[in-house]
C-alpha cells in the first residue's frame, strides 16, 4: 500500500507541477523489498506460475522429478544470487554507492535481498528434502 501511495502522490504532483522528490528511488528499492520480501512465502504456498497442460498424461514419477528438480535448481538459484549480492553489497559499501536522488545507501538493500535470497533458498531446499523423504509432490496422484 506504501507503494501504490507513493506514486499516487507523485502522480498527482506531478500534474500540479511537483512531483515528489526522491519518489523513483523509494518505489525502485520499495519493489526490491517486496519482490524478495515475498519470494520464500511464494514458494511456500506454491504461488509460482505452473503451466501444467500434460501433468495428467505423466506418471507420479515424472511429475515427482520435475517438482524436486525445480525445488533443488530453485534452492541453487537463490544461493548464487545471495553469494553475488553479498559481493556487490561489499563493493556498494566501499564506493557508498547511493540512489541517485535522495542517497539511499545501497548496501542496506542488497544485504535485505541477500537475506531473502538465504531464507529462499533454505525454504526450497526443505521442500526437496521433503519430496525426497515422502517420495510424492502432492500432484497428479488422484
Amino acid at each position: 500500500m506504501t507503494e501504490v501511495v507513493i506514486i499516487m502522490i507523485d502522480v498527482v504532483g506531478r500534474y500540479f507541477g511537483a512531483p515528489l522528490r526522491g519518489a523513483q528511488d523509494i518505489t525502485q528499492m520499495g519493489l526490491v523489498l517486496i519482490v524478495f520480501g515475498g519470494m520464500a512465502l511464494c514458494d511456500r504456498v506454491g504461488g509460482h506460475i505452473n503451466v501444467d497442460l500434460f501433468e495428467k498424461k505423466f506418471p507420479p514419477t515424472v511429475i515427482w522429478l520435475g517438482d524436486f528438480i525445480s525445488a533443488w535448481l530453485g534452492a541453487i538459484i537463490f544461493a548464487a544470487i545471495a553469494v553475488y549480492v553479498l559481493e556487490s553489497a561489499a563493493l556498494s559499501r566501499m564506493l557508498n554507492l547511493a540512489t541517485n536522488i535522495i542517497n539511499l545507501p545501497k548496501a542496506w538493500f542488497q544485504y535485505f535481498v541477500v537475506a531473502a535470497c538465504i531464507i529462499t533458498a533454505f525454504g526450497m531446499a526443505l521442500r526437496g528434502i521433503g519430496l525426497m523423504l515422502t517420495g510424492t509432490s502432492g500432484k497428479g496422484a488422484a
